[in-house]
């Protein structure tokens, strides 16, 4: 029997963003040193003359991915809800070279890691299951997906 075996890779990057309509304090533009944990699930290749013997996937495959989805995409970005009433804001900034991500979804961890899961999905082959994503705000506040809460 082939036994699945899960692998986590974590990322760090820094993104700004502002929670409108929010009645604390994130309704303000701030930052946060964001960790990703990325876990997937496959069966190690057990053909020997594979150049990825023994590998579910190769991290460095993995972190490819991840790397041109999310890190390099939202680091040291500010997101923004696309129909936020700063939308003037977000506009001042990107004309003074800021790089403003312009999102359809509140830009809370719980949407980021939604929006996280199905990037990373759409891009890991068809034999690695995307198991599970945990978006680490602040040293105390996560985020976590999981995919079998969220198959059909």
């Amino acid at each position: 029997m082939q036994q699945k075996i899960r692998i986590t890779k974590i990322f760090n990057f820094e993104t700004g963003h502002a929670l409108y309509g929010y009645d604390g304090k994130c309704k303000n533009v701030h930052g946060h040193s964001y960790k990703l944990f990325v876990t997937v699930i496959g069966v190690p290749i057990h053909d020997t003359s594979h150049v990825k013997y023994g590998m579910v996937i190769d991290f460095s495959d993995l972190k490819k991915i991840v790397k041109e989805e999310i890190v390099d995409v939202f680091d040291h970005a500010t997101v923004f809800n696309q129909n936020t009433p700063h939308i003037e804001l977000a506009h001042e900034l990107k004309q003074r070279g800021h790089h403003v991500i312009l999102v359809n979804y509140q830009p809370t961890s719980e949407n980021m890691v939604i929006d996280f899961a199905k990037k990373i999905q759409s891009r890991l082959p068809q034999d690695i299951v995307l198991y599970s994503l945990k978006l680490q705000e602040t040293e105390s506040s996560f985020a976590e997906w999981y995919a079998e809460d969220n198959t059909l």
